[in-house]
Formats: structure tokens, sequence, C-alpha cells
């Protein structure tokens, strides 16, 4: 596979000029920048509530651990 070069790159924006007009190609990436934008801050989002889930998770667990060996009797050899 080969990489994408300035030739390669403006032959596809004449094509894209033609199709869709110069007045109309600057609306078409504002959108496309406002969903990126979307699309970032929901992945964000996501790994924010997963990461305070987990630290939810930990404490819970190390409460878990550390309150329930006390109250376990020791065992009597014998």
């Amino acid at each position: 596979m080969s990489n994408i070069g300035l030739p390669e790159l403006l032959v596809i924006f004449l094509i894209v000029l033609l199709i869709f007009g110069a007045k109309k190609i600057p609306e078409i990436a504002r959108g496309l920048g406002k969903g990126i934008n979307e699309f970032k801050k929901a992945k964000d989002g996501l790994i924010e509530d997963m990461s305070e889930e987990n630290k939810a998770k930990s404490a819970k667990d190390a409460g878990k651990s550390t309150s329930s060996s006390p109250d376990k009797p020791a065992d009597k050899p014998g």
C-alpha cells in the first residue's frame, strides 16, 4: 500500500470542489468539525465515567478486605 501524497490530495480536493461548489465546502467542513468535537467529548466523558467507576469499585473492595478480616475468629489447632 502506498501513502496518499500531495498530487492525490489535490485531485480529491478538485473533485470535491466540482461536486459541492466553493460555497458549500466551508459548511461541510464546519459540520464535520462539530461532529468530531462531539465524538471527542463523548469519548472523554465515557473514559471519565469508567475511571470513576473503577475508583469507586477499588475503594469498595478495599473497605471490604480491611473490615472483614478482623471479624473472623482465628482457627484453633486441634
